[in-house]
């Protein structure tokens, strides 16, 4: 009997399969690459225990010196003056989230930079130029082990923080603030990928992080709300995902209000951010090193 199948048909199935296992092995090397890269730095800070001690204290600190200055001039009163402002009579807990989301957003700009500025200055940036390897599954390993270093940091600094302090950690909707957490995580690493263009151009680490955490804290409102900026003013803050995220957790733990009314509202607002600021920084990021690179070269610092 004659096959119906035309000459050629059968071997013409097998290139699309062979291509699509290639992507796929392609896409396994890419990934393995990433974890690699997280665990290697893993590895690295647990050598420095002491580090990741401070890393806990920091936000302990940062947030006891308002919650302390208010004790002092509010008195008795604090709770009840701070309620009319913001919502809720506990400062302490709005405090202590405020300084743990400023802990992971202050983190996440810090590893991204950092790393890049150590490439540079080690000369290993054009390795990763010349390796087979998109450079992009390197960063998103720094990113995946920035992402665990500052939550664990943040969530462990808050539930001491809360023990010192003499509130309950576990009221309100932990799963609700947990989701804002981990949707606002994509588009705070999108923006990353802005500052990291900076960091390429300008070739310098230090003096933009010292900058970008006092923007940074004042555009997230970390000890107030933004309902108190000027309208302009608070336009700005609204376009920094940071200040939804940090808004959103306030408000599934302590009941201070959603930005909408209702939390869907914001977190759709945070989705959009998801969706566009990733894709917005991987752009900028490339132009700009495509730039370095065509003039004085990304191994000059």
């Amino acid at each position: 009997m004659f096959s119906s199948q035309r000459p050629g048909e059968h071997w013409q199935k097998i290139p699309a399969k062979g291509e699509s296992l290639v992507n796929l092995a392609i896409l396994q090397g890419n990934l393995s690459i990433t974890l690699a890269s997280a665990r290697m730095r893993v590895l690295t800070i647990s050598r420095y225990p002491g580090q990741l001690v401070i890393d806990i204290i920091i936000p302990i600190v940062f947030a006891s010196m308002p919650i302390l200055l208010g004790r002092a001039t509010a008195g008795p009163a604090a709770a009840e003056i701070f309620a009319q402002n913001t919502g809720t009579p506990n400062y302490v807990a709005y405090m202590l989230i405020g300084s743990s989301s400023f802990a992971i957003v202050s983190y996440a700009f810090w590893h991204i930079a950092y790393w890049l500025r150590w490439e540079q200055q080690t000369g290993t940036l054009e390795a990763i130029y010349l390796s087979p390897t998109h450079r992009i599954w390197v960063a998103a390993g720094v990113a995946l082990y920035s992402c665990f270093r500052s939550i664990f940091s943040a969530l462990t600094a808050y539930l001491i923080g809360s023990f010192i302090l003499g509130v309950n950690p576990f009221q309100g909707n932990i799963a609700l603030a947990l989701i804002f957490i981990l949707i606002g995580l994509v588009p705070l690493y999108g923006l990353t990928l802005l500052f990291g263009a900076i960091v390429l151009k300008v070739k310098e680490a230090n003096a933009l992080i010292n900058v970008m955490q006092w923007g940074v804290s004042f555009l997230m409102g970390v000890f107030f709300p933004i309902a108190i900026f000027p309208p302009l003013l608070r336009a700005v803050a609204l376009f920094f995902p940071p200040t939804w995220m940090t808004n959103g957790v306030r408000s599934a733990l302590l009941g201070v209000g959603f930005f909408f009314e209702t939390w869907y509202f914001d977190l759709a607002i945070l989705w959009g951010f998801l969706l566009i600021i990733p894709f917005f920084g991987y752009w900028v990021f490339a132009r700009t090193e495509t730039g370095i690179r065509q003039n004085e070269g990304v191994g000059q610092f």
